[in-house]
């Protein structure tokens, strides 16, 4: 979508354009009232502090719609289509390091109740796992703000694959 398609549009089709980048109505809200950005780093630059910080309720809620890291997302909608493509730029897994990747999202999963988040983007495999076993030693409440600034990091490099001048 074009910038002046965003920022002209009805407030409905500015937040179905959002949500594949990150359902939180909140977060979605803010944006589309800040209309019209003067530039896509405008609304890029926004995108990224904008309903800081989220809750546990919309963390959980946006966390519904990632795939863990290793696995394929399911369905045809625009979020599942977005995370096919970002987990497929980690290219061909080395089966040791998936093992690995596997156990670490169960222990992750089972240690915090939900699945391990990372913005995937510019990362290998390897760094993926490594930061994976950094942060299974973190508080919940150090992962819930680290969550927050991944699914940030994640909306920013969708919304920027997804608006044009």
């Amino acid at each position: 979508m074009q910038l002046e398609q965003f920022n002209s549009g009805g407030r409905a089709e500015a937040a179905d354009f959002l949500r594949p980048c990150l359902d939180i109505p909140r977060w979605i809200d803010e944006l589309v009232a800040g209309r019209p950005y003067s530039s896509p780093d405008e609304l890029l630059a926004t995108a990224g502090s904008a309903a800081n910080p989220f809750t546990r309720a919309e963390i959980d809620g946006a966390l519904a719609h990632h795939p863990r890291i290793g696995e394929r997302a399911q369905g045809d909608s625009a979020g599942a289509r977005l995370a096919r493509a970002e987990q497929a730029a980690l290219g061909a897994a080395d089966e040791a390091v998936a093992e690995e990747l596997a156990e670490g999202n169960r222990l992750y999963e089972k240690k915090f109740g939900q699945v391990f988040l990372i913005r995937a983007a510019g990362r290998s495999r390897a760094e993926i796992l490594a930061a994976l076993n950094i942060r299974l030693t973190h508080t919940a409440e150090q992962e819930q703000s680290i969550i927050g600034q991944q699914l940030r990091e994640i909306a920013v490099l969708r919304l920027e694959g997804l608006i044009s001048i």
